[in-house]
């Protein structure tokens, strides 16, 4: 059988702008409902109404063995938390993704915010510039797209922005990813320098960029749930994720309300919408 391309047609890109604009709803609701009190469960609940009542289905479900709409990663959780019971509490980080999936096409992006604490100003603003180091880091790596002739310059540039602000661990051992008929799809996206140059960029590519970021070390373990992924210090991390399509006329960010222009413009890149 053959293998299938990793580069899609247009007709097959203007497939996609639907579910990453979904997703990016879903995210915005979630997003506006973190607070204090509220649980992880409750988050979940908020986006799988999100994306049903658009007339998409949540892609997370898909995978097997995993049940719900989000994953949500609280302060040294990396990745893939599974939502339940807990309750957030102020001066927490919490990483959110999740997904979206209409007609066979699929979108992919995460954020991470602080929940608000008035009386640790020092503690959130250290969880704050994390999360906004790691955002900006895949703004980097989003730019480097539009320029690259290889896969493999996004994640160097995702690295050396990491590196000029400070101290902290990019994990290895996650990666993004392609992203169409399947969520996961190849090829692998690194969040750091590798030696290889990668897949050629070229009109129809797209990826699921996504920096996962530390205040220390870049070991992890995973949990008893066999899901969630945890620092192995146990220090905070912050994950940022965009679906990004590469297209004749440029580079539009899928999961981005504006298509990216916004978190490109510090670098220099104005994105072009599909036609």
């Amino acid at each position: 059988m053959a293998l299938r391309s990793i580069y899609k047609t247009p007709a097959q890109l203007r497939l996609m702008l639907q579910p990453g604009v979904i997703t990016a709803a879903a995210l915005s609701a979630v997003r506006d409902a973190i607070r204090p009190g509220i649980t992880t469960l409750e988050l979940d609940a908020i986006a799988e109404a999100s994306i049903r009542s658009a007339g998409a289905a949540p892609n997370f479900m898909l995978e097997p063995g995993y049940r719900h709409t989000i994953c949500a990663s609280v302060n040294d959780d990396v990745v893939h938390g599974i939502p339940g019971a807990r309750v957030l509490a102020p001066g927490d980080i919490v990483s959110i993704d999740c997904g979206a999936e209409l007609g066979g096409w699929n979108g992919d992006a995460a954020f991470t915010a602080v929940v608000p604490d008035a009386s640790r100003p020092g503690v959130v603003s250290e969880r704050e510039n994390l999360s906004s180091v790691t955002e900006q880091s895949l703004w980097a790596g989003i730019a480097a797209l539009s320029r690259a002739r290889h896969l493999n310059e996004v994640g160097a540039a995702i690295e050396d922005y990491v590196d000029g602000h400070g101290t902290f661990g990019i994990l290895e051992d996650y990666t993004g990813h392609g992203i169409g008929r399947s969520m996961h799809e190849e090829p692998p996206v690194f969040n750091y320098r590798v030696r290889g140059k990668g897949p050629a960029v070229k009109h129809g590519l797209v990826v699921a960029i996504e920096p996962m970021v530390t205040l220390g070390g870049i070991d992890t373990h995973t949990r008893d749930d066999d899901w969630t992924v945890a620092t192995a210090d146990g220090t905070m991390a912050a994950h940022w994720e965009h679906s990004v399509a590469v297209h004749k006329d440029g580079i539009w960010v899928l999961t981005a309300d504006d298509g990216g222009a916004a978190g490109l413009a510090p670098f220099g890149v104005t994105p072009s919408p599909i036609a």
